[in-house]
């Protein structure tokens, strides 16, 4: 079973009803014991990164997302659920996130209208598993302020630009995450949740 980790800030039906169109089952969970028993995590997320923190801590599942990460689970983070896998975020003055990996959540440089919203190209630099049938430079959505500032530039997999080269996806091990929504970005993106789907299955 893939878990969709239910925090209270995150688009899951959209991310339920992308994995239900590739035949893929995944169930929305709000249980750490869930997270626990599932074959693989995903962790959507909307809105700002101090309240998904606060969510999860409150929730008690911070603790079983990072163990279910340091057992090798395969995990996809979107948006939001990208950014709180660093280190911490200037959103609204700085915020710890899960320290998964390292680095900093930043802000678009002023003059840029945000959010960046909509359409745009995602330049691959290393091609995880989950863009196995997917083109360089393919279109995907995207609705964010803020972007991730990795540390150690090896675990970036794909750059989009928007007034700055940010990285639009990270790949270490079994972590995979997206600054883009798949679910929101047409045959392309549920490309990339039934690729996930299938490094489920393997385990």
């Amino acid at each position: 079973m893939i878990a969709i980790v239910d925090y209270g800030r995150g688009n899951l039906r959209s991310v339920e009803k992308g994995f239900q169109k590739v035949g893929i089952e995944a169930c929305v969970i709000t249980e750490p014991r869930a997270i626990d028993n599932a074959s693989a995590l995903v962790l959507p997320g909307v809105g700002a990164f101090r309240d998904c923190m606060s969510n999860l801590e409150n929730m008690n599942l911070t603790e079983a997302v990072i163990r279910s990460v340091q057992k090798g689970k395969p995990f996809l983070g979107i948006c939001l659920g990208l950014q709180v896998l660093f280190t911490e975020s200037e959103e609204f003055g700085i915020c710890r996130g899960l320290g998964i990996l390292a680095g900093r959540v930043k802000k678009f440089q002023a003059g840029l209208k945000v959010p960046h919203m909509g359409w745009n190209t995602v330049d691959i630099v290393r091609k995880p598993p989950v863009f196995d049938g997917i083109h360089d430079r393919s279109f995907f959505y995207f609705v964010h302020s803020y972007y991730v500032a990795p540390l150690d530039s090896d675990v970036i997999a794909a750059t989009t630009d928007y007034g700055v080269t940010f990285a639009s996806m990270v790949w270490k091990d079994n972590i995979l995450a997206t600054q883009f929504h798949p679910e929101k970005s047409q045959e392309t993106g549920l490309r990339i949740l039934r690729n996930f789907g299938a490094l489920a299955r393997k385990g």
